[in-house]
């Protein structure tokens, strides 16, 4: 089939199985599938594309799986990291938790920063490329997540430290500590879309109270957290009554107050 026919029919697909956004994610599948770019699609119509390579990631998506675990790979800042189900996707809003933490660490020689709850790696990865003195260290729970992590490592190159760990890490002493816990409540996981609801990992999403018992222990000058749609007040209020000061809260590009920060008293 030709990329012309090719990107008709997952158009077609995709907008039968409810995606919004079919026409664009048509052409990431189909450049995925011909091995083209979507530009270079576009200057050769003509292009063969290879019917059972298409089938297999249109059906993947007709699924509705993540298109960033379809393609394996997503964009997130400068960098491009490796996605599957082992981890979540790296979202744009999480980009403005990175924007926060750049901003506190630009002041700071060789500062020490933990991302706890690191998943793909995607903020420690990004704080490391734009802060390169940054001595940065990414931990998770999950052993599967840091074996994402670890293959981020060697498709990026950059110096991250990954271990297995907790909230008891970020009691060891840090410059700043950031962390995109869990906040999604078990109420509100049926109304999720099912490209996460059905495929990110769940230990990643339900709300654990992770905000609070990081607050309560983290040794750290900067605290930044990324929360749900509606907590940034409480987590403020949380990390005030923590003992910390100066508290900020950031919207991401959607509006929704994304991050909260604040430091040490």
């Amino acid at each position: 089939m030709t990329a012309r026919e090719a990107l008709a029919e997952a158009a077609r697909r995709l907008a039968a199985a409810g995606i919004d956004s079919a026409n664009w994610e048509a052409r990431q599948l189909v450049g995925h599938a011909a091995g083209a770019t979507p530009t270079a699609l576009a200057a050769d119509p003509d292009r063969q594309v290879s019917r059972p390579v298409f089938d297999a990631l249109v059906g993947r998506r007709e699924a509705r799986e993540p298109l960033a675990y379809v393609l394996g790979e997503w964009g997130f800042r400068r960098l491009t990291l490796r996605t599957d189900r082992r981890a979540l996707v790296p979202r744009p809003e999480t980009e403005v938790v990175v924007e926060r933490c750049l901003a506190l660490l630009r002041a700071l020689e060789r500062p020490c920063v933990l991302d706890l709850g690191t998943g793909t790696g995607a903020i420690a990865f990004a704080l490391a490329d734009e802060k390169p003195d940054a001595r940065v260290t990414g931990v998770d729970m999950s052993p599967e997540a840091l074996a994402l992590a670890r293959e981020n490592t060697e498709l990026t190159g950059l110096d991250v430290e990954l271990r297995e760990g907790g909230v008891e890490v970020a009691a060891e002493g840090w410059d700043l500590v950031v962390s995109n816990p869990p906040y999604v409540g078990a109420e509100e996981l049926d109304g999720l879309e099912p490209e996460v609801r059905d495929w990110e990992p769940r230990a990643a999403l339900l709300d654990t109270g992770l905000h609070e018992r990081l607050a309560r222990v983290a040794r750290t000058r900067f605290l930044v957290l990324e929360v749900g749609a509606g907590q940034a007040e409480a987590v403020a209020a949380t990390l005030a009554e923590a003992g910390y000061r100066g508290t900020r809260i950031t919207r991401d590009l959607a509006g929704i107050e994304r991050v909260v920060e604040a430091e040490r008293a």
